[in-house]
């Protein structure tokens, strides 16, 4: 799997505040969390599991109420619908390789899983390992680095147990999920936990090595998550996918080696999810919008003695959105869309949570001098 950062957003707070959107400054978390994503890279499978069920029904919670599930119970339900991804290296080399997880989304052999899992070897060999031990080879036929997804298609005749979908957008903090995968390459393997918090949205690397996006109004949980979890299933008590396990935040040792689970983990939200795998699946490729700049963070200092990030724009790419709104390089935002807590992140955020022909209010500084402008998104040029 991966990895992410966080502060504990849990509490004892209303079920309607407990969902509530909350976007954190990421600039201001401790640097001794940091963000990792990666793929576990531990060789050979360990252990088949034989099918224990249809794969993709509900599953009642545990009689005791929402304190926590019946992970027996899920786990019969759901592993039949999880695989372990392993990825070979597109030159026919031994390096660029690694393995993941993922989850059958459609029973003709359409397969979910994050993009960092498939980007190092994505035109190389792909092998998708079922919980019945059955290996299958499969294609990427959609890839979407914004949001860290990917989908694949198994060659296969035979129909494969599909995983339903739930609601990301009904969890409430505290809920109990279950957690599927293979983390470190050990298939079948179960973990479970809460909804630690709702809305987070986390900086992470993308699986290219291109840059960074956001994970855009991401699912806490304490799950066990780490290497080779990512792109695996998390569930709700009835079984079905709430999310896809993408990152963990980890505390790097004296060596500079990352520690692995320290209980806070970050899956993208089924109500993302599921739009971009269909678009991916269909069309191969997902257009998100840009804004058409570069940006550095910036201190800026009011008169009453306080200090807020500002973002100089370093760049401003001609003829695009921002270029067209009139804006400069040299500019520096104060305030997106009446937010004046911006971060570095800011940008890749709206980005990557905002449409095509989106109108954007922004106010910036110039030469001293406040204006603003409305920046209308367009889709980013085909490269």
């Amino acid at each position: 799997m991966s990895g992410g950062v966080g502060e504990d957003g849990s509490g004892t707070r209303p079920r309607a505040a407990a969902r509530r959107r909350t976007p954190r400054s990421w600039a201001a978390l401790g640097a001794a969390v940091v963000v990792v994503v990666g793929v576990g890279v531990l060789a050979g499978w360990v252990g088949s599991r034989g099918a224990a069920g249809g794969g993709g029904g509900a599953v009642p919670a545990a009689g005791s109420g929402a304190g926590s599930c019946d992970a027996a119970a899920v786990a019969q339900s759901v592993l039949p619908s999880v695989v372990t991804i392993e990825v070979g290296s597109g030159d026919g080399g031994s390096g660029g390789g690694g393995s993941g997880s993922g989850e059958v989304i459609d029973a003709s052999g359409i397969v979910l899983t994050n993009d960092h899992v498939i980007a190092s070897g994505a035109d190389g060999p792909v092998t998708v390992r079922l919980d019945d031990g059955t290996e299958l080879d499969a294609r990427v036929i959609g890839r979407d680095p914004r949001t860290d997804l990917a989908v694949l298609r198994a060659d296969t005749d035979r129909r494969l147990p599909a995983l339903a979908w739930g609601g990301s957008d009904a969890l409430d903090v505290g809920e109990p999920v279950v957690a599927l995968g293979a983390p470190l390459g050990l298939s079948g393997t179960v973990t479970t936990g809460v909804v630690s918090a709702l809305g987070r949205d986390v900086p992470v690397p993308t699986g290219d090595g291109s840059g960074s996006t956001v994970l855009t109004g991401a699912i806490q949980t304490d799950a066990s998550i780490n290497p080779g979890n990512s792109g695996g299933a998390l569930v709700d008590c009835s079984g079905r996918l709430v999310g896809i396990n993408t990152a963990i935040a980890t505390v790097p040792s004296a060596t500079g080696a990352s520690s692995g689970s320290v209980g806070i983990g970050f899956a993208v939200p089924s109500v993302v999810a599921r739009p971009i795998a269909e678009a991916l699946r269909t069309d191969g490729s997902v257009a998100h919008p840009v804004l058409g700049v570069t940006t550095l963070p910036v201190a800026l200092h009011h008169a009453d003695g306080s200090v807020a990030v500002g973002l100089q724009l370093t760049a401003v790419t001609d003829g695009g959105p921002a270029d067209d709104a009139g804006l400069r390089p040299g500019d520096v935002l104060t305030a997106v869309r009446g937010l004046d807590a911006l971060h570095p992140d800011s940008v890749a955020f709206l980005e990557a949570t905002r449409s095509v022909g989106d109108d954007v209010r922004v106010t910036y500084l110039r030469d001293g001098e406040q204006h603003d402008a409305t920046i209308t998104l367009r889709a980013a040029p085909s490269s």
